[in-house]
């Protein structure tokens, strides 16, 4: 198949496509506007072609392709979608902060770029398109989440993914496009080198002689799922039939406060022989919420698909991967 992978070049996109790459018959071609993901972390994955802005983009031939280009450019976007098969839409403004920052700019990336890309994906008769979503949307809610409980966002970020997720279910009900979107877990793991999510952070943090500041208390918690567990999911939403208009729940189903994870990420690091950090308390983040884990017995039933990686051999994989790339 070919497959778009819209923000390829980030921690989660180039993740992907090795695992794409890896089977034979398969092209990949990513479109990122290189704010985040680098050529050279693309490269990491396997050499590529880059296709020039102006030149016909119907060729799948190269196993992997790069055009750069922006989201919110409906010309580009409609170029690069031209011949997919498959679009994994994982470009966008991350996170509660930027976009408690700038609601606007959330706005605008989250919602106007993934409407592009539905828009140029039922133009371009797409056979299936994965949206990447998160447990923001739902909010403020007593865990465990899952897929029928009514949202309520607590930041900008989760009121523009569900937008997205409302788009996704419009184009499918409307257009006959295959959506399906995953609301994802804290994903870490290995190449998450850019990412500002708490595990990379914080391993970044330590690595640097920096002290970790932990918001609030440290009960909040989250449901931390390892880049392969994340990426094998992906693949069942892209490949499994009979899912288009569905939204899933993917995480491991366990619940982890902040603390916890921090005191098992110290615990490998000091195995693993590397500084153990000095932990402080800041002030609450605005927009967090306080209990956030998933029931994924859908995903479950109906991809076929059941997290496998423990936390503690997660974190476990993502320290020796940071330590070894700085040994490089």
């Amino acid at each position: 198949m070919n497959w778009l992978i819209t923000g390829g070049c980030g921690f989660i996109g180039r993740a992907l496509a090795a695992t794409i790459l890896a089977d034979s018959g398969h092209s990949v071609r990513v479109l990122d506007n290189l704010s985040v993901g680098t050529r050279d972390d693309l490269a990491h994955v396997a050499p590529f072609v880059e296709l020039d802005r102006d030149a016909q983009t119907d060729d799948w031939s190269a196993p992997l392709a790069l055009l750069e280009g922006d989201i919110l450019d409906r010309d580009t976007v409609l170029r690069a979608v031209a011949g997919a098969d498959v679009v994994v839409h994982l470009a966008a403004n991350t996170g509660v902060g930027p976009s408690v920052a700038d609601p606007e700019a959330d706005c605008r990336t989250n919602v106007l770029g993934t409407l592009n890309l539905l828009q140029s994906s039922h133009a371009n008769e797409v056979r299936r398109f994965v949206f990447a979503s998160s447990g923001a949307p739902l909010g403020v809610q007593v865990p465990p989440l899952h897929e029928e409980m009514a949202p309520h966002p607590a930041s900008p970020y989760g009121a523009s993914k569900l937008a997205g997720e409302g788009y996704c279910s419009a184009y499918f009900h409307c257009f006959g496009v295959e959506t399906v979107a995953l609301r994802f877990g804290n994903v870490y793991g290995e190449g998450s080198g850019h990412k500002q999510s708490v595990v990379a952070k914080f391993i970044k943090q330590a690595m640097a002689g920096e002290r970790l500041e932990i918001y609030g208390d440290g009960k909040q918690t989250r449901d931390f799922i390892h880049i392969s567990d994340l990426v094998r999911a992906i693949r069942c939403a892209a490949e499994v039939p009979g899912v288009g208009g569905e939204t899933f729940q993917v995480a491991t189903a366990q619940e982890t406060t902040v603390s916890e994870m921090t005191e098992t990420l110290m615990g490998v690091m000091r195995d693993e022989g590397a500084t153990v950090p000095e932990i402080f308390h800041g002030e609450t983040r605005t927009g967090d919420v306080a209990r956030n884990y998933s029931d994924t017995s859908k995903a479950r039933e109906r991809l076929g698909w059941q997290p496998e990686v423990a936390l503690s051999e997660g974190l476990r994989r993502t320290v020796r991967h940071f330590l070894a790339k700085q040994t490089d």
